[in-house]
């Protein structure tokens, strides 16, 4: 009987503990909608094999070595192309774990790398395996983490763009089947009626199943009343919207075109606005703003747009010693997604777009508008030929200071009100900076190396007698693109370095190839500002001072005099790194690479799919042994018995004995003695062997009795009877 209880205990133990692995799917799904995870299923077949590994309870250890390297060769698979468990692997898994755990203990979460997220996440599926066994199996309270998944998913459904409808129902289901199981558990562990449970346990499990499947079968199609209860969406956005200006009003992120009142917290908006196809990354320029009120930016002058011959556009915007790549890209705008103004790379020359469309552009803001019949128009697709530029470094670094006069005027301006102590501190940075270009570099590595934060979040709007540059470097410390490359412009021009605001998108993922070109994606949460400084013999240069972001613009070196220090220009390294600008990092890494290729490191490549044969035999002898267990443990202390016939070695086999019994469903109760506790393995197993071996043990235990000729009988007593056990 106690053995059916057992099969009946292992039967429904597991099946719920495979319900708490789909409860917890529950709260991967959402993933791919609410996030920048792009293959969930890596995360899916993780949690399973985590599952999986959990419900044999195998000793900690074997359970830790294989979890962790299923981790660590996920790991390898997403973000290194080199042989795992090299040394070049542990030196980069050394690096970014250094800088990570650096960025940790600053809290500065921004700056995590996805390596290190995808690690922490791995971790949390790790240790929820091993919670959710603790909830589901062993104490058999799982109301509060269904409560919890219900609570998840309707928030997720009222406030992001995941539709959780049938997500809550597959919940609703397996909540159902598991509560159920759950009750019926406790149930059983009651003594009155074992027997009955245990004799029609497959009757219960199916009447369980079909109430669940008839309850969810009615609710699903019933008629249902319309919500009474209006949509608190609309209402938090709209009293978002109407803040008062000295509050700190929630926008969406995006392209806008006002941006005279800066500041503010906004959320994210990852809807697709257009895909471009393009061989390299860019910034995509949409217009720049050259006046400084002190709240935002302004253009100085009233929009003038100018007809461009056959699409050929004339901007002013690169001086004639620059180096260019002839290129294009194509842009296409997704459904329901479009912008009055064009989206360009630098160095744009021509643009073709519908037939008839016509393109006008405005020399002060450099925005492009189409046109068609003389009504502006959104086109949903053109395509850009632009030469591409590349900036000599030794060039800037020797740029002279003789500005044009309408250059000087128009582009360090700089509002009455601004507070002295914006422009001292721009000179404290450059203190000791002879040339433009490293002055206009200490601006730009200053907001990376000292208390400056990231964030959309609890960004402050400026309070009618505040500057915003200055509220930003005194005052919060906190915000986003605007914040950097706002206050990076107004402190150079303090320095009379003409510089100016442009705002667009950043370049977006690759989410596909054409040919020779990668496929961009940009969302709304691509949107961006950065600065743009002139040089007279190179023209206006873009920079970055954002934390996170680095600059997409290339630079090279012509001589290999200060290679190192220019190439750190290039790779735009600040001092402190972040996620984006860690680049500088990859020279290292070459080098590394190179060590071991001059040591003759084997370069022998490995699949994964050579890894994945290697982990399935790895769980497969840590599964055999484990099964086994009992039978090398036995045969261990069969021989210890007859090589040590002493009381502590049958002490031990007696101990080891009862072991084997519990693990077959035979636990001694608390007031139970050995002898009856004997009398039931006997009856149990027809024999009298558990109390021959049972009254040794208590004359040996109680009256200090031993009689070394008995030992050798008693070790075959032994042994016949846990082989009976174990059958």
């Amino acid at each position: 009987m106690n053995q059916q209880k057992r099969k009946t205990t292992i039967l429904y133990t597991s099946i719920l503990y495979l319900v708490g692995f789909f409860l917890f799917l529950e709260w991967l799904y959402p993933l791919e909608a609410i996030s920048d995870t792009s293959n969930i299923m890596i995360f899916v077949i993780y949690t399973l094999f985590c599952f999986f590994i959990s419900i044999f309870q195998l000793k900690w250890w074997i359970g830790f070595l294989l979890k962790g390297f299923a981790l660590l060769f996920i790991l390898n698979g997403l973000y290194f192309e080199g042989t795992i468990l090299s040394s070049v692997w542990f030196e980069q898994i050394r690096m970014e774990f250094s800088y990570n755990l650096q960025a940790l203990f600053s809290q500065q979460w921004y700056y995590l790398t996805p390596l290190f997220r995808s690690f922490l996440f791995l971790l949390l599926i790790w240790l929820m395996s091993y919670l959710l066994h603790y909830w589901f199996v062993q104490m058999k309270r799982i109301f509060l983490f269904v409560l919890l998944t219900i609570i998840y998913l309707s928030i997720l459904d009222t406030f992001t763009i995941y539709d959780a409808s049938i997500s809550i129902v597959r919940t609703f289901v397996i909540s159902l089947v598991a509560l159920g199981i759950a009750n019926l558990m406790r149930e059983m562990d009651r003594e009155s009626i074992h027997s009955l449970l245990v004799k029609n346990s497959p009757v219960w499990l199916i009447s369980l199943l079909t109430i669940v499947f008839f309850s969810a079968m009615i609710g699903f199609t019933a008629p249902k009343a319309e919500p009474q209860w209006p949509d608190p969406v609309p209402f938090i956005q709209s009293t978002a919207g109407n803040a008062g200006e000295g509050g700190s009003a929630i926008q969406k992120v995006g392209y806008g075109e006002d941006d005279s009142r800066l500041g503010g917290s906004f959320i994210q908006d990852d809807n697709t606005v257009f895909h471009a196809v393009a061989s390299e990354s860019h910034y995509w320029r949409i217009e720049t703003k050259d006046v400084y009120t002190g709240k935002g930016w302004i253009p100085s002058t009233e929009p003038n747009y100018e007809a461009q011959s056959a699409g050929s556009i004339t901007l002013d915007m690169l001086a004639d010693g620059v180096e260019t790549e002839e290129l294009h890209t194509f842009i296409e705008f997704q459904e329901n997604e479009s912008l009055n103004k064009l989206v360009y790379p630098y160095g744009i020359n021509e643009v073709k777009g519908l037939e008839g469309a016509e393109f006008y552009l405005d020399s002060n803001t450099e925005a492009i508008e189409a046109r068609i019949n003389g009504a502006v128009a959104n086109l949903s697709g053109y395509q850009l030929n632009y030469d591409n530029p590349s900036f000599e470094i030794n060039s800037l670094r020797n740029s002279t200071d003789e500005y044009p006069t309408e250059i000087m005027e128009q582009y360090t301006q700089v509002p009455d009100t601004l507070p002295e102590r914006v422009g001292g501190l721009a000179e404290e940075i450059t203190a000791g900076q002879e040339t433009t270009y490293d002055k206009v570099k200490a601006v730009e590595r200053y907001f990376a190396s000292n208390d400056f934060v990231y964030q959309t979040t609890d960004v402050p709007v400026p309070s009618e007698n505040e500057d915003y540059v200055d509220q930003f470097l005194f005052e919060s410390q906190a915000g986003y693109c605007d914040n950097f490359s706002t206050s990076m412009v107004v402190m150079l021009r303090t320095l009379d370095i003409p510089s100016r605001w442009v705002k667009g998108f950043t370049s977006g993922e690759v989410v596909g190839s054409e040919e020779n070109n990668n496929i961009y994606e940009v969302t709304n949460g691509n949107a961006h500002s950065w600065v743009e400084v002139y040089f007279p013999e190179s023209g206006w240069v873009s920079f970055e001072p954002t934390q996170g972001f680095s600059n997409l613009s290339d630079f090279h070196v012509d001589s290999e005099e200060n290679s190192e220090e220019t190439e750190d220009d290039i790779l735009e390294v600040p001092e402190v790194e972040t996620p984006q600008q860690s680049e500088p990092e990859l020279p290292e890494e070459a080098e590394i690479e190179a060590a071991e290729s001059e040591a003759g490191t084997s370069t022998v490549s490995i699949k994964w799919w050579h890894m994945m044969l290697l982990l399935a035999v790895l769980t497969a002898i840590g599964i055999i042994i484990y099964k086994s267990r009992y039978r090398w443990k036995t045969k261990t202390l069969a021989v210890k018995l007859h090589k040590n016939q002493d009381a502590k070695t049958f002490q031990d086999a007696y101990h080891y004995l009862m072991k084997v019994l519990q693990h077959q469903g035979y636990t001694k109760e608390p007031d139970q003695t050995l002898s009856e506790f004997a009398k039931k393995i006997d009856s149990s197993y027809s024999t009298d062997e558990m109390g021959q071996l049972t009254n040794y043990y208590e004359r040996m235990l109680y009256k200090n009795e031993t009689n070394q000729s008995q030992i050798n009988e008693l070790t075959q007593l032994w042994k016949n009877l846990i082989k009976r056990i174990m059958g």
